[in-house]
């Protein structure tokens, strides 16, 4: 097994296909949003966060008028107005679209499938273990993904290995801007106080790893089971498990 030994003072994860196998999200996550998204509509549709996310998923799609799209009762949560609603979600889910205001609404749904058990998020082995060694060796831990901040708290707090939000000190999700822009990752950088080049990000999505390189951050790949495979331009770091990662602070000028 081959070892990474970077210097780092924090590490930023993405989720599925790198420390959840991608299959669990397709095949178990997705699959319950899409079956209780309408149930979930139909009973919440009048609280806020629910009725501020159908504002967002207007927004998202460049809506001009939710009256227009649904009718001017739509607050009121008629039948019609629900069902075209479910339906147009349904049709970005069919295209794993991740915009924000579909992110918010599975995050919804998810959250009551978590609290309630029916959902229990499961890591691959060696994740929970290398976590802990690298919070207990003082790295900043932090998830990016395109999920919502609420699926991400969710998904680990209710994992098959009890709850592990203690380990994150932060989360962020397409609200600071799309995992395929650079200036994501600045301002992650910005707002975490690390300089980028302290900080590693893992993740199996090329597109990914090259903005955060261009932000000035050290990528690394995530390959495991059931990931498409990389280009074959890709010339970077690559891990098959989180073992392969050490890690020591790096030095700074003020250090020398």
């Amino acid at each position: 097994m081959t070892i990474t030994k970077l210097r780092a003072q924090c590490v930023l994860l993405d989720i599925e296909g790198t420390i959840s196998d991608i299959r669990f999200v397709y095949d178990v996550m997705f699959p319950y949003a899409k079956k209780h998204l309408e149930r979930f509509l139909a009973e919440n549709w009048e609280a806020i966060n629910v009725q501020d996310a159908v504002r967002t998923v207007a927004r998202d799609a460049k809506i001009p008028s939710i009256d227009d799209w649904l009718g001017p009762e739509w607050r009121k949560g008629e039948s019609a107005a629900v069902l075209k609603f479910s339906h147009h979600c349904q049709q970005l889910m069919a295209t794993d679209s991740k915009a924000t205001g579909l992110k918010l609404l599975q995050g919804m749904v998810w959250q009551f499938g978590f609290e309630s058990g029916a959902l229990r998020a499961e890591l691959f082995a060696d994740v929970l273990p290398a976590l802990e060694e690298w919070k207990a060796n003082g790295l900043d831990l932090r998830i990016y993904s395109s999920g919502s901040l609420l699926a991400q708290k969710m998904f680990f707090k209710y994992t098959v290995l009890g709850d592990l939000t203690n380990l994150f000190s932060a989360h962020y999700d397409t609200t600071i801007g799309t995992k395929k822009e650079v200036d994501s990752y600045e301002r992650i950088a910005a707002e975490s106080q690390f300089d980028p080049s302290e900080i590693v990000f893992v993740t199996d999505v090329y597109s990914e790893l090259i903005a955060a390189s261009q932000a000035g951050m050290q990528a690394v790949a995530s390959v495991r089971p059931n990931n498409l495979p990389l280009p074959a331009e890709f010339t970077g770091l690559t891990v098959t498990s989180f073992s392969q990662l050490h890690f020591s602070s790096p030095i700074r000028l003020s250090d020398t």
